[in-house]
């Protein structure tokens, strides 16, 4: 399965909506993206999982990129 999160760069900071970054992960689960995502010092404010329409939609986009952990 192929997840999109949303996080900040810097887990001290306070999230600011502008700074939002985001990434793509394939993992089995939202627990595994976590585990995956552990040794950076982000602040992941959402995991979502890409399913159907909406991952069709995402992979058209120039900005899809699967990270490889």
């Amino acid at each position: 399965m192929i997840y999109k999160v949303y996080y900040q760069e810097d887990a001290n900071e306070i999230p600011v909506r502008e700074n939002t970054k985001s990434l793509y992960l394939e993992a089995a689960s939202e627990r595994e993206v976590r585990e995956k995502l552990k040794d950076r010092n982000y602040n992941i404010e959402f995991i979502q999982l890409l399913e159907g329409n909406y991952l069709t939609y995402e992979q058209a986009s120039p900005n899809f990129i699967l990270e490889e952990i």
